[in-house]
């Protein structure tokens, strides 16, 4: 999959907005350009080096929304990575596209690409 651009998010811990995952990078939001590289997502926020690594063998859901992190996204869905990691369940929100369909089809495809994996 060739860089694309998007927006992170952030990543909420056991589905509670309010409660941010800090560790590994993930806490700092911002747009950047993100990609699939093997079994991992990619996704580097401009102005930093290290792009942030999410593992899809521990993804367990792909969901949609119009909300995620505290963060509305002004009428375009965000896709949300549900995944285990540290005995903890985070989801990861991200902005790849600016339409509803474009986003159902992308986590669609996003699944496929997971399940393929598992």
């Amino acid at each position: 999959m060739e860089r694309r651009r998007g927006h992170y998010l952030g990543t909420e811990v056991d589905g509670v907005w309010y409660r941010r995952y800090r560790k590994d990078g993930l806490f700092a939001r911002g747009l950047g350009e993100y990609w699939l590289d093997g079994d991992l997502l990619r996704f580097r926020r401009y102005l930093t080096r290290t792009p942030l690594g999410i593992p899809l063998r521990r993804v367990r859901a792909v969901e949609t929304g119009a909300w995620h992190s505290g963060r509305w996204v002004a009428g375009v869905r965000a896709t949300k990575l549900v995944w285990e990691h540290d005995g903890k369940l985070l989801s990861s929100g991200f902005v790849f596209t600016r339409t509803a369909s474009e986003a159902a089809e992308q986590a669609r495809e996003l699944q496929d690409h997971i399940a393929r994996l598992h």
